[in-house]
């Protein structure tokens, strides 16, 4: 009888890249995007170079340290500050995406009021928030059927949804403008920079930053890539290039057609397709594109729903959560977390959505709120490095920062002082918030926030392992 192998199945540069793509590429953040004019390219240039990388780079290096290979940024911080923080990170990290839903879940609503010709249900709280629901439980219930059947709608949704509407967006923008068309962006050295007098104008770095996180998830496959030494800088450095590359073109196709000041956050993406569409005479192709962007969405949306949350089935094996939260169901998915985790989008679903007066007050609340909880997990990962790069430098590793012990203090420095600052700067209402929605904007932002942070640490007091060590 042949011996079973024990040598890992290797990830090709090629596959690493497209694994780590499918956790950061995203549609839906082009009008954000493109609200800044020409700016958008000075944001994220400055997004990619001093938080993408960084962040990419230090997680690679705890992620091939000896014995901290499993867990992700759990198995990290409680290795640096504890089982606590480590908690606390790792629930920042999920917790961050049961706002995330909504956002993406706006998208999907406004992609159908296309679809469908029915604007009422992107228009009308009651009924958006109804779709929204009835979105979200459809998808909570197919992933309860477990990875398998998710990973084949999800590889669907990503070429069909994601790549295809981003290339043929960025295609009928160049013929746009080629055919020297007029554009709606001015794209001039004084543009290229924001007004930096005005804070109100730069605190829609939020939306760029939304566009880079998620990288430190990919970087626990490191592992599993050929020579990794080698091949990972360049793996980064080719998806880096590629995402700001798409992220440029594609908000740049929405500017070119659609106003700033007439962009709605949600549709955006649809009120470019319709003008390109209906310019080249192919208006039939409307709903086809609404149907794929929404089906991309979808498949995003699938995708997290149990994703984030094996990061705490740990946690619960580790007795920081109760005892139910370890049952599994035949597919290998706890029903609990996965229906513990729809409530909590219900809840945000419906703040979000009664709470402001909607539109791209809701969309930007969902935005703001998803960056500062995301990026609360990132200043605790750059402070982990620090720790675990001081107390733990003895730990082989198979991955090294560039730079020597240079490159290995300042490269994370620049990270963590860009995540601080964006993280300062999204409690700022962006200049497209209306005057009087700014007191809504602050008050649910600052009350979310503070629910976010001090929740992870009231769980953990009450865990059911008391013996667990602080």
């Amino acid at each position: 009888m042949a011996q079973k192998s024990n040598v890992k199945k290797m990830i090709t540069t090629g596959g690493f890249i497209a694994l780590s793509g499918s956790m950061v590429a995203t549609v839906y953040g082009y009008p954000a995007f493109a609200t800044s004019g020409f700016a958008l390219v000075f944001y994220l240039l400055l997004a990619g170079i001093f938080f993408f990388l960084p962040t990419a780079l230090i997680s690679a290096e705890m992620a091939t340290g000896d014995g901290w290979q499993d867990g992700g940024v759990y198995k990290w911080t409680d290795t640096a500050f504890g089982p606590r923080w480590g908690f606390a990170a790792i629930f920042f990290q999920w917790f961050q995406i049961t706002i995330g839903f909504v956002t993406m879940l706006y998208f999907i609503t406004g992609a159908l009021s296309y679809l469908f010709d029915a604007p009422i249900i992107n228009e009308n709280q009651f009924y958006k928030f109804l779709v929204v629901m009835a979105l979200f439980w459809i998808v909570t219930y197919l992933n309860l059927k477990g990875a398998g059947f998710i990973s084949k709608l999800t590889s669907i949704s990503f070429t069909a949804g994601i790549i295809l509407p981003a290339v043929l967006l960025i295609v009928m923008a160049i013929v746009y403008a080629v055919q020297g068309n007029p554009i709606q962006v001015v794209m001039d050295w004084n543009t290229f920079f924001p007004n930096f007098s005005k804070i109100t104008t730069i605190v829609i770095l939020v939306a760029f930053m939304l566009s880079y996180l998620g990288i430190e998830a990919s970087a626990v496959h490191v592992n599993e890539l050929e020579n990794a030494k080698k091949n990972y800088p360049i793996a980064i450095i080719i998806l880096a290039f590629g995402a700001i590359v798409m992220n440029i073109f594609g908000a740049l196709s929405v500017g070119f057609v659609v106003p700033v000041d007439k962009i709605e956050l949600n549709v955006g993406i649809m009120q470019a397709f319709e003008h390109y569409l209906n310019l080249y005479h192919i208006k039939w192709l409307i709903p086809i594109t609404a149907f794929l962007l929404a089906l991309g969405a979808f498949g995003e949306v699938a995708a997290w729903v149990s994703g984030p949350i094996k990061g705490l089935q740990q946690t619960a094996q580790d007795g920081l959560l109760p005892a139910r939260f370890k049952k599994l169901n035949k597919n290998g998915i706890s029903v609990s977390l996965v229906v513990s985790q729809g409530i909590i989008v219900s809840i945000w679903a419906a703040l979000l959505t009664f709470g402001g007066t909607g539109g791209n007050l809701s969309f930007l609340l969902a935005m703001a709120l998803t960056v500062v909880s995301y990026l609360t997990m990132y200043i605790l990962l750059y402070f982990t490095y620090f720790k675990l790069k001081s107390k733990h430098g003895d730990v082989p590793r198979a991955y090294l920062v560039p730079g020597g012990n240079f490159g290995r203090t300042i490269i994370p420095v620049l990270g963590l002082l860009m995540s601080v600052g964006a993280f300062i700067i999204a409690f700022f209402p962006p200049s497209s918030i209306k005057e009087a929605q700014v007191n809504s904007y602050e008050t649910i932002l600052i009350i979310g926030f503070i629910i976010i942070f001090f929740l992870p640490h009231v769980i953990y007091h009450f865990r059911p392992n008391k013996k667990q060590k602080k």
